[in-house]
């Protein structure tokens, strides 16, 4: 029914969609367990050590869950990307086996962290936590370094078809990986904030008002605090990256189909790519010229600057570039709302229903944004799997029966998602928390 490169693509796509949110939770959950288990040690109060179990579940389930999934990626890469493979492995394998090397870390301190607590002293077993949240950390940070690298390809030299000069590590540091990275990392540390967050807000609208719950709530939105205007300012540098290095993804970004001098900051609207206008956009003018290069006046490429079949679609790029702003900037005011009324509150944990039912509805925006987030990142690109080099199209695998793998691994993903939704929910009853609170009065 549809074309081996739809299908292709509509498989990769869903195995990522499904395994970056498994990893960015990967990422922030131990950043959280050196944190909660730290402020035990220094403190002795029971809460953190109960916050503290809690996550080592859920971070016990996840674990396994991305390994899986990210497995499934890598064989994808070379089954239905095969030409891709073959153009980049000796580029950017580097960081692949960089990402294994730490992800292989990450997995030993894991088992030392959940089978150390009666075996390591305190001291020693909240040091293995900071393995556990660097090597997932750097997993991140070398994946992410060779998606930015088929933004901005560097590392090579590619002449008559054929490739000379490799340098894998210039590869790595390539123009896109430090904006490209730093959003990555902290979008999986807002992800995980606001979704713990978000379980906390729940019991507390149940009527619990445990006092760990209560700490649970207040190191999740301090978190989230800091991420979130950080995640705004990466965004910004990511974007001035993008303006420099893929100008028709900026375009398509902002629906500028016309070079324009002094071009208008366009906000939301229904691009129509048959008249080549926005309806219904808010424009502030001058405003995307001014964010690009601090100029009211500078001349910003639309996608009539590019040859038509080279243009990414601004239908579907700019409606999910605004929608990750949006919310963006949506999880910002809602950390100023909160610890406005904990200041007001007399330094108590807010329970306003309003600012709860926020902070639930905060835990799948996140996620929503980071998917729009990739989405932006992989259809900006379009028509090109490696920018200004390898089309999509000549990358994508000849062999027959992709739309039958397609089928077969989004029941997987459901299948997955469905279990591992059923786990973590049952880590959040009143009888979990009280065995865990047992548990922690045995590890003291």
């Amino acid at each position: 029914m549809f074309s081996v490169l739809f299908d292709a693509r509509a498989q990769t796509g869903t195995s990522l969609a499904f395994h970056i949110v498994i990893a960015s939770l990967g990422v922030g959950i131990p950043l959280f367990l050196l944190i909660t288990e730290g402020l035990w040690l220094r403190t002795g109060e029971e809460d953190w050590m109960i916050l503290t179990k809690r996550w080592t579940k859920y971070f016990g389930v996840l674990f396994p869950i991305g390994a899986v999934s990210g497995t499934i990626l890598s064989f994808e890469l070379g089954l239905l990307w095969p030409t891709f493979m073959q153009f980049s492995g000796d580029i950017i394998g580097l960081p692949f086996a960089l990402e294994g090397f730490a992800f292989f870390i990450e997995a030993i301190f894991l088992g030392l962290y959940i089978y150390g607590w009666k075996r390591l002293t305190p001291l020693q077993h909240w040091l293995t936590s900071i393995p556990l949240a660097l090597s997932g950390a750097a997993s991140s940070w070398f994946v992410v370094s060779a998606n930015a690298w088929m933004n901005s390809p560097s590392g090579f030299e590619y002449k008559n078809g054929v490739l000379t000069g490799i340098n894998p590590v210039e590869a790595i540091f390539n123009p896109s990986t430090p904006t490209e990275t730093i959003h990555m990392l902290l979008a999986a540390y807002e992800v995980t904030a606001f979704g713990m967050a978000m379980m906390f807000a729940i019991s507390l609208l149940r009527g619990r008002r445990e006092s760990w719950v209560k700490k649970g709530l207040m190191v999740a939105m301090l978190m989230g605090t800091i991420v979130a205007p950080l995640q705004i300012i990466s965004g910004d540098a990511s974007a001035r990256a993008v303006a420099q290095l893929q100008p028709a993804k900026l375009a398509a970004m902002e629906a500028l189909y016309h070079t324009t001098a002094g071009a208008p900051l366009t906000i939301g609207g229904i691009p129509n790519n048959a008249t080549q206008t926005t309806s219904y956009a808010i424009e502030i003018p001058k405003g995307l010229s001014f964010l690009v290069s601090w100029n009211f006046n500078t001349t910003v490429p639309g996608l009539d600057s590019f040859p038509e079949p080279m243009r990414p679609n601004p239908a579907l790029v700019h409606p999910f570039f605004d929608m990750m702003v949006g919310i963006g900037f949506l999880m910002l005011l809602i950390t100023v709302v909160f610890w406005w009324l904990w200041y007001r509150g007399k330094k108590e944990v807010p329970t306003n229903k309003w600012l709860l039912q926020s902070i639930i509805a905060s835990g799948p925006l996140t996620v929503l944004a980071l998917e729009f987030g990739w989405m932006v990142t992989e259809e900006g690109r379009q028509p090109w799997v490696i920018q200004g080099i390898l089309l999509t199209k000549n990358a994508v695998t000849t062999a027959p029966g992709v739309d039958v793998a397609f089928a077969v691994f989004s029941f997987l993903y459901i299948v997955l998602g469905v279990v591992t939704v059923y786990l973590l929910r049952r880590f959040d009853d009143t009888k979990e928390a009280l065995a865990t609170n047992a548990a922690a009065s045995t590890a003291k």
